[in-house]
């Protein structure tokens, strides 16, 4: 059974920093040949892409947003992902979700991120 587990969420004031964490267990294949992603949803708005990392590569894609201020690294011997979230501000609370997707898709429970003085 896969299971993504989450963690390094929280409260921070605005201009501070987060990382997030992702742990996967159960997967069939290597980690390194899933896509592996981060998304968010705040309340009342639609869950969206953060950031991804394709399969066997490092070249990573991120969401305009957040372009510039956010980092996803991959550590495939630990099969975690994390996401390095600089320069918070209040528009990025939302709950962050840990995603991996090689034919078939997995999301971790999610974990609060709350930006705010």
């Amino acid at each position: 059974q896969v299971q993504l587990v989450e963690s390094g969420g929280g409260l921070v004031q605005p201009g501070g920093s987060l990382r997030l964490s992702c742990v996967a267990s159960g997967l069939s294949f290597s980690f390194s040949s899933y896509t592996v992603s981060w998304y968010r949803q705040a309340p009342g708005k639609e869950r969206e892409l953060v950031s991804e990392l394709p399969r066997f590569d490092n070249s990573a894609n991120y969401g305009d947003s957040v372009k510039s201020r956010f980092t996803i690294t991959r550590n495939a011997n630990r099969k975690t992902v994390y996401q390095h979230m600089d320069r918070l501000e209040h528009e990025d609370t939302a709950v962050y979700y840990c995603h991996n997707h090689r034919r078939v898709s997995y999301w971790g429970q999610g974990t609060q991120v709350t930006v705010s003085a």
